[in-house]
């Protein structure tokens, strides 16, 4: 069907009756029948301050829409708040929720025949849900992000959300008094928007903006600033003039478009969730992008950014120094990225980059020159050995030591290796094994800041490796390993390491391993039995029998490929 033409079935012809009576309680008219209908999907919610704020985002793209000559349908997806979920049961739902949110925006948008899209989220699995869902879709789409939230000061220093959970360690480490450790709780959210450093949500804001999903400018605007308002309004206006020139997500998402978001975000020193969510939207998009892919453009992609968590300055800081246009800028007139991409602006991103200012490398120290690079290779690596044949991602910005070889300390869940943590009982030198967490094993594949985050409180952060088959917040910095692939669910081989194996963990040689022979992993795999699935009913055990592997996006719609 003609993409212009999509809302008709539902306004003409005698059979649409019931349809165009039910349209008119909502207040459409004869002539808004005449309109293209654009579906508004907003993650509104209050319960996090990453999405507390986006009804009023959307407002403004619901009136971007009607006063460009569309008639808005404002509906609402779902969103979790990895930081309330950090470190309880909670945690197993928020990969879940990707998936969630792109089955609602497919769901509703199917049936209803939307003219095209605009969906608004904040929190970190809004992003890759809400892509998923408009590329399923493959309507004229735009995505919105909420915007970054300010750092909160403590004692003249800025902190945010990190800050707190580190501080967890530094209490129990009697590092800091209880007094302070409640200040930067108190200090650490001011307000609303997503975490404020490039963590997952500022790394996937940054990578659809670069693949031109989202409007240029926009990745890390603060929440509050008035300019999060207007790109909300101008999304509402640019996605129907897409419906006009017929351009949909198809023709956007490419391998060329996920190759300069990767490079970016390599650049910017993101977070190891893009791997997972990167090869979810390809997925989708059906382009052929493999985790080796990531592994090639981190050899010749230098890591310019100094943000946290292994840098000194937030999203807002970079916004303040110009933001992702300038990067890419410069990116593109040094051959990194390609400038023959196609936008949501209906423009190449040269053709978007032609006005942009260069980028100032006196007047700001966020970005570094490529002559001064912090890594001269991208600071996300892929690991292949005889524990991850699939392959597994590490993230090694920032740490003077990216090589371990240690005596496993074997855990079977996350809260059994916070436990050990905190009682002491990991000690410098040991690599902690992490499994029974991955996509179906979880399930979940939950997010280890709190066990990362006491590593680093108690001063291991650089001394002690950490692999699991679950994967970390982007908040997380240390040596650690995730998305070990095959999972200890699936059989692989992390599930038959026991306490004392030496284990190998190292970036530069891109290798995980463990010292044992061939003929012993056989016999120890003869012996392994397959745990029961831990749910039986609802979400969970829908999710744990679809899921397919991290290696190819933890996605649930490949049931083939499981």
């Amino acid at each position: 069907m003609d993409i212009k033409h999509r809302s008709r079935v539902m306004t003409e012809g005698d059979k649409a009756a019931a349809a165009r009576a039910m349209l008119r309680a909502v207040g459409m008219t004869d002539k808004d029948f005449t309109k293209p209908i654009i579906g508004v999907a907003s993650g509104w919610s209050t319960i996090t301050p990453c999405n507390y704020h986006l009804n009023h985002l959307s407002d403004e793209a619901h009136k971007g829409v009607f006063e460009s000559g569309g008639f808005p349908q404002l509906f609402g997806t779902i969103s979790v708040s990895d930081g309330i979920s950090m470190g309880h049961e909670g945690m197993k739902f928020s990969l879940v929720s990707r998936e969630v949110i792109a089955d609602s925006i497919e769901v509703v948008s199917s049936a209803q025949r939307f003219d095209g899209l605009v969906a608004i989220g904040g929190c970190d699995k809004n992003m890759p849900g809400a892509i998923i869902g408009l590329v399923r879709m493959n309507i004229p789409a735009i995505f919105v992000y909420g915007g970054t939230i300010l750092p909160g000061s403590h004692n003249g220093k800025d902190v945010d959300i990190v800050s707190i959970f580190e501080a967890v360690g530094k209490y129990q480490s009697g590092k800091i008094s209880h007094e302070e450790f409640v200040a930067i709780e108190k200090a650490s959210c001011p307000g609303p928007g997503s975490c404020g450093g490039m963590y997952t949500a500022n790394t996937m804001a940054s990578a659809i903006e670069v693949m031109g999903m989202s409007l240029p400018g926009g990745a890390c605007v603060p929440a509050v600033e008035a300019k999060k308002a207007i790109e909300s309004r101008e999304a509402g206006f640019q996605v129907v003039k897409l419906i006009e020139k017929g351009i949909t997500p198809s023709q956007i998402i490419t391998k060329k478009s996920l190759e300069n978001a990767i490079t970016v975000a390599m650049v910017l020193g993101g977070s190891t969730n893009l791997v997972l969510h990167l090869l979810a939207i390809a997925s989708s998009a059906e382009v052929n992008l493999t985790i080796d892919d990531f592994s090639r453009l981190s050899d010749k992609t230098p890591h310019l950014a100094d943000l946290k968590p292994s840098g000194k300055y937030v999203a807002a800081d970079f916004e303040r120094a110009g933001g992702i246009p300038p990067l890419m800028k410069y990116l593109l007139k040094r051959g990194y990225i390609h400038g023959d991409a196609l936008t949501c602006t209906g423009k190449t991103v040269a053709e978007n980059l032609e006005s942009v200012k260069e980028l100032d490398f006196e007047s700001q120290k966020i970005i570094l020159p490529i002559e001064k690079a912090i890594r001269s290779t991208g600071p996300m690596v892929i690991l292949k050995g005889n524990i991850s044949p699939e392959g597994c991602v590490a993230k090694v910005s920032g740490l003077k030591v990216t090589e371990i070889t240690g005596p496993a300390k074997v855990y079977n869940s996350e809260v059994e290796a916070f436990d050990a943590i905190q009682g002491h009982k990991v000690q410098k030198g040991d690599v902690v094994v992490i499994r029974y967490e991955g996509p179906k094993g979880g399930p979940g594949m939950q997010e280890m800041l709190s066990v990362t985050a006491a590593l680093m409180g108690q001063g291991l952060g650089e001394d002690v490796g950490l692999l699991t088959d679950g994967r970390f917040s982007g908040g997380t910095h240390g040596l650690v390993v995730g998305h070990v692939a095959p999972e200890a669910q699936d059989g692989g081989v992390i599930a038959i390491l026991q306490d004392g194996d030496q284990i190998t963990i190292s970036a530069e040689k891109k290798l995980i391993e463990v010292k044992i022979s061939e003929d012993e992993i056989k016999a120890r795999l003869a012996k392994w039995k397959k745990p029961a699935v831990k749910y039986k009913r609802g979400v969970m055990a829908k999710y744990a029998a679809t899921v397919c592997s991290s290696s190819i996006g933890a996605v649930t719609d490949l049931i083939d490929s499981k």
